[in-house]
């Protein structure tokens, strides 16, 4: 009898390492201000303009030659620090009450609206995805920009980080390691091998700087694409092309490491981009493009590159299913086995999983509209909002009540306005827009009581759409640049 609890006992332990064994690693990366459009990677099959003509991203094009492309993939936000903080808790960043990297305009400013302030810290009693991650025996890691601020990765469930940073971190890092890419890469890489020696899953969350810090880029790099865009080194543009193809080389730096360590069929990796491209994008009705760019949610705001390899993910294969990076948090959690009773309550993302074997499926989420709310002046759409259900997206604009609906699936560069042929669909599609907000108390723009119609409000020089119909001053930068 006691023989034959021992052995009992026994195999249970050999269970339960079993389990932890067979649960896998996950390395999530995410760019800053990449455009969907912004590699050398096709992000659908049917449009031609959906892949960079000038920037080489050679080891992304592996990557997706190895997993799976998402057509219809989108950050929670449109702006930086507001998808970091949804990605670390699960929520969207209206309901988190964090819409705004930088500072929101003030009644001086003389906008018609005052946007909402946020707190701008991560609270120290939300449940963070690294914190459930290793409660569940993953060894977790967070390299690169945090910018979210309560005390870093280590306060919020990481064993290893670099620290509180943000933006002004990365300025400091040239040739030949720019933006911390290669640094990054290499830490990573060191992690990887800790964790397989200690025989443990792992999470690592790559937040890279680029495409910050442009004219950090390889000197040999920026020489490059000054040539092939026959412009000057020092440009701008010349400088995102060549810092994208150097973290570029990053990923597949750290491509190689799964791949050296044996460790590529246990892995799951993930690549997005944390909001739309800050070059405003355009408006692309003859040749192709999405409107709109960083600060509006047009859909070259929030759409982003996502690809996925991992175990059991067909190579070179597509999903066409709209899916946020809010997903991932349920998404991760049942890959660990995670039960969803420890899910922090109001999360709001649903998980990918049935997606990956064929494409095919539906994300079950506590709600079926997905909304983006940006209560704020940045791009030159003043305070505004978007809901998607099915193929509709409903645009408000709060300054003027303006509502506009797109067909997005077949008209991806929102170039024709449905609203006038449905007014029942936007009707009721703004009702549904109008219940969310309120549900989540979500914070909003309200009207300034000291504009003046005669006096221009102040110049910002935030990037990021013009309104199609009403042009307005842009809002200006804090004092470390874009947000």
């Amino acid at each position: 009898m006691k023989m034959n609890i021992y052995i009992l006992f026994f195999a249970s332990l050999v269970s339960i390492a079993a389990h932890a064994d067979s649960r896998p690693n996950i390395v999530f990366m995410m760019s800053d201000d990449q455009a969907w459009n912004g590699l050398s990677v096709p992000m659908h099959p049917d449009l031609d303009w959906s892949k960079s003509s000038i920037v080489e991203t050679p080891h992304l094009e592996k990557l997706a030659a190895q997993g799976m492309r998402f057509t219809a993939a989108y950050a929670p936000a449109s702006v930086c620090a507001p998808t970091r903080i949804s990605l670390q808790t699960g929520k969207s960043p209206a309901a988190i009450h964090w819409t705004k990297a930088s500072s929101s305009v003030t009644a001086a400013d003389g906008y018609k609206m005052i946007g909402p302030r946020n707190v701008r810290q991560i609270d120290r009693k939300d449940t963070t995805i690294g914190e459930l991650l290793r409660d569940a025996g993953y060894r977790t890691a967070h390299f690169g920009k945090w910018h979210i601020n309560g005390g870093g990765p280590a306060a919020h469930g990481y064993d290893e980080g670099d620290g509180d940073i943000g933006n002004e971190y990365a300025f400091q890092y040239k040739d030949p390691n720019p933006a911390d890419i290669f640094g990054m890469a290499k830490r990573a890489t060191a992690f990887m091998e800790q964790s397989k020696v200690a025989n443990k899953p792992f999470y690592i969350q790559m937040s890279w700087h680029a495409l910050h810090a442009p004219q950090n880029a390889l000197k040999t790099t920026l020489a490059k694409y000054a040539q092939r865009m026959n412009s000057s080194v020092d440009e701008k543009r010349v400088g995102n092309a060549a810092i994208a193809e150097n973290l570029d080389t990053g990923v597949g730096m750290v491509l190689d490491a799964i791949d050296r360590l044996g460790l590529a069929d246990t892995t799951f990796v993930i690549y997005m981009s944390d909001n739309g491209s800050g070059g405003g994008g355009g408006k692309g009705r003859r040749s192709g493009g999405l409107s709109g760019g960083k600060g509006s949610v047009w859909e070259g705001g929030i759409r982003s590159p996502f690809i996925i390899r991992g175990p059991g993910i067909s190579e070179n294969s597509w999903c066409h299913e709209r899916v946020v990076g809010y997903d991932l948090f349920p998404t991760y959690c049942e890959w660990a086995g995670i039960s969803s009773s420890k899910l922090p309550p109001q999360i709001e993302g649903g998980s990918i999983t049935n997606l990956l074997d064929d494409g095919e499926g539906m994300v079950k989420r506590p709600r079926g509209e997905m909304v983006f709310h940006f209560p704020h002046y940045q791009s030159g759409d003043g305070p505004h909002s978007a809901l998607f259900l099915g193929n509709y997206k409903l645009m408000k604009f709060y300054e003027t009540d303006r509502l506009a609906l797109f067909d997005v699936a077949s008209d991806i560069s929102e170039g024709n306005d449905l609203s006038t042929q449905q007014p029942q669909k936007v009707a009721a599609l703004d009702k549904l827009l109008q219940q969310y907000l309120q549900q989540i108390d979500a914070q909003m723009a309200v009207p300034n009581p000291q504009y003046d119609p005669a006096k221009p409000p102040v110049s910002r020089k935030e990037k990021g759409n013009k309104d199609k119909t009403k042009k307005t001053q842009k809002p200006r930068t804090d004092k470390r640049g874009t947000p």
